[in-house]
C-alpha cells in the first residue's frame, strides 16, 4: 500500500487507466465525438477542390435532449422517516437549494448532460473552499470533469463508491504546480518540476497533476502527485462519500464508461455530408448548359461576351454550335438524404414535432406527440435524477465536515441553530427525492390552494396563506400574525365562565 502512494505508484496506476481506456477506443470516440458535435466533420478529409458542406444534425438533436433533461428544475427535499423532524428537513432543504444556486450547479448540470450526449460520460467533482465564500468561512464548489480525466480503480463497475480508488487528472502550469508544492513544504523538489509533455503538445508549459482519492476505515482519503513529486501530502477528508459524480448515458457492460448518443450515428452524418458535397458538385458542373462548336469553323474559339461579333472561316449559315443539354441530377439523391436525416432523428427520437417543425394547427395533439417523444429519454432522465441525488448527498457530506454551526433559517420564520456535524448519526436517516420542479411548482402550488378553497376543502384563510409562496403575496407573515391573533382572541371570547379565569374574591375592592 506504501508503494501505491508514491508518486511513481501512483502513476503507475494511472498508466493502467489510459491503457484501458485506449483498449476500449475512448480517446478517439471522444475526439470524432466532440468534432462532429461542433461542426468540425471534414477533418483529416484531403479533397481541397471539393465543398465541404456540414448538414450538423447531431448537434440540434443533443440539443433538443439537452433541453428536454434540464428542461423541468430540478427540486430537493430532504425527509427524515416517518415526518420527524420536519423543521429541520425543510431548512436542510433550503440549505441545499442555497447551495446549489450559489454554485451554479444547475447551470453545470447543462454541461453534466451535454458531456454524456457526446462522450458518453458526465462527471462533476465537488469540493470545499474557503477562498470561495470567505465570509462565512468557506463555500462547496462544484466543477465539470471530462471523462477522459477520470480513472476508476475498478473499470468494470459503474459505481462510483464502489471504487477502491479514483484519479483525477489535471493539467497545470508548471508555475502554478510550484507555488502549491512551495506552501506544503516541498520548495526543493519544485524547483526541479519540469513539463512533461502528456498534454497534445510538448511544448504548452504543463504538467499533469494526479488527485488519488481512496477509503480507510470509510473515510476518505486523498493525496495530489505528479508523475515523479509529491504536490500534497496524504491527507484525511474527513468524508464517507467520495466527492465525485458519474452518470453515463447509455449504459455498457462491465465498464465504467458509457455509449454517447451519437457515436452509432457518426456514419450517418458522414454520409449525409458526402452525398450532399456530391451534389453540389453535380450541380456545379452539370446544371449549367454547355456549347459544343465547330473548332475548324471558330479557330479562335468560344466567346459568350454580349454583342460581340464572332469570326467564322466559310459559310456562316452552317451551323458552327450547338447546345449540349444538361443531364439532371436524380431526384433520388435529394430523397435519400431528407430519409437519411428523418431516419436519424427517428433512431434518437427527436422527431419533428418533438424539435418544432410542425404547424400549430392542433395544439392539444402536438403536445401529446412532445410528451410521447419524450418517453425514449426517460432512462436518461431516471439516470441524472440520480446523479442529482448523489450530488445532493455529496453536499451535505461536506457541509458535515467543514459547517460547523450555523444557522438555518426557517419558512415559519426565524433561525435555527444546527451543528451538521450532527449529520454524522443522521445521515442514514435522510430520504433525498429529485424530480421535476413542476412537481412543487409555485404556479401550480396556488393554482391548486384556489381550487381547495373555491371547494371548501380548505375553509381557513390561515391554512391558505401558510402554503402560498411569499412571492405572491406581500408581508405575508404579517397577514398571518394578525389572522392567528384574531383567531386567539376569538377562540377566548367563545369560552365558557369555566374556561374564563375567575378573579379572586374581594380583588375587585383592591
Amino acid at each position: 500500500m506504501k508503494k501505491r502512494l508514491e508518486p511513481q505508484g501512483i502513476w503507475e496506476e494511472y498508466a493502467r487507466g489510459r491503457a484501458y481506456n485506449a483498449r476500449h477506443g475512448l480517446y478517439e470516440t471522444v475526439k470524432q465525438n466532440e468534432n462532429f458535435y461542433i461542426g468540425r466533420q471534414w477533418e483529416g478529409v484531403d479533397a481541397p477542390d471539393l465543398d465541404k458542406p456540414v448538414i450538423n444534425i447531431l448537434k440540434r438533436v443533443v440539443a433538443y435532449f439537452i433541453a428536454t433533461i434540464v428542461s423541468d428544475d430540478v427540486a430537493v427535499q430532504v425527509s427524515f422517516p416517518g415526518g420527524a423532524d420536519q423543521g429541520l428537513g425543510e431548512a436542510l432543504s433550503s440549505e441545499v437549494a442555497r447551495v446549489m444556486e450559489q454554485a451554479k450547479l444547475k447551470t453545470q448540470n447543462r454541461d453534466v448532460i451535454r458531456n454524456a450526449a457526446v462522450d458518453g460520460d458526465g462527471a462533476m467533482y465537488l469540493r470545499f473552499e474557503v477562498e470561495a465564500d470567505p465570509l462565512n468561512g468557506g463555500a462547496i464548489v462544484g466543477e465539470v470533469v471530462d471523462n477522459t480525466c477520470v480513472i476508476f480503480g475498478n473499470p468494470q463497475v459503474a459505481q462510483v463508491q464502489r471504487q477502491p480508488y479514483i484519479l483525477l487528472a489535471l493539467r497545470r502550469t508548471v508555475e502554478s504546480v510550484r507555488s502549491e508544492m512551495a506552501q506544503n513544504g516541498f520548495a526543493q523538489a519544485a524547483e526541479n518540476l519540469k513539463p512533461d509533455g502528456e498534454g497534445e503538445s510538448a511544448e504548452d508549459g504543463r504538467v499533469t497533476v494526479l488527485v488519488r482519492l481512496w477509503k480507510e476505515n470509510g473515510r476518505v482519503h486523498a493525496i495530489k502527485t505528479t508523475r515523479e513529486c509529491v504536490v500534497k501530502p496524504e491527507v484525511d477528508l474527513g468524508l464517507t462519500l467520495y466527492p465525485l459524480a458519474w452518470m453515463n448515458w447509455d449504459r455498457v457492460r462491465n465498464s465504467y464508461h458509457g455509449q454517447a448518443a451519437i457515436t452509432g450515428l457518426v456514419p450517418n452524418q458522414i454520409f449525409i455530408n458526402k452525398l450532399f458535397a456530391m451534389g453540389m458538385e453535380h450541380v456545379k458542373k452539370m446544371a449549367f448548359p454547355k456549347v459544343v462548336f465547330n473548332e475548324a469553323l471558330l479557330p479562335e474559339g468560344w466567346s459568350n461576351r454580349a454583342g460581340e461579333a464572332i469570326a467564322v472561316q466559310g459559310d456562316p449559315q452552317v451551323a458552327v454550335a450547338s447546345p449540349l443539354p444538361a443531364v439532371d441530377m436524380s431526384n433520388q439523391v435529394m430523397m435519400l438524404i431528407e430519409k437519411t436525416i428523418a431516419y436519424t432523428r427517428e433512431t434518437m427520437g427527436a422527431t419533428d414535432a418533438a424539435l418544432g417543425n410542425v404547424r400549430p394547427d392542433n395544439t392539444s395533439a402536438i403536445i401529446a406527440v412532445q410528451k410521447s417523444s419524450a418517453m425514449p429519454l426517460e432512462l436518461q432522465r431516471m439516470s441524472f435524477y440520480q446523479f442529482m441525488e448523489d450530488v445532493v448527498r455529496i453536499i451535505l457530506d461536506l457541509a458535515r465536515v467543514h459547517y460547523g454551526v450555523r444557522l438555518l433559517p426557517l419558512e415559519q420564520g426565524g433561525a435555527l441553530r444546527f451543528d451538521f456535524a450532527s449529520l454524522d448519526k443522521l445521515r442514514y436517516a435522510l430520504a433525498v427525492d429529485i424530480g421535476p420542479s413542476t412537481y412543487w411548482s409555485e404556479l401550480m402550488q396556488v393554482e391548486t390552494l384556489d381550487n381547495l378553497f373555491e371547494k371548501g376543502v380548505i375553509q381557513d384563510a390561515e391554512t391558505y396563506l401558510e402554503n402560498v409562496p411569499d412571492a405572491y403575496i406581500r408581508n405575508r407573515r404579517k397577514i398571518l400574525d394578525k389572522l392567528r391573533a384574531r383567531s386567539a382572541t376569538t377562540s377566548m371570547g367563545g369560552m365558557g365562565n369555566e374556561a374564563v379565569p375567575q378573579v379572586p374574591y374581594g380583588a375587585e375592592d383592591r
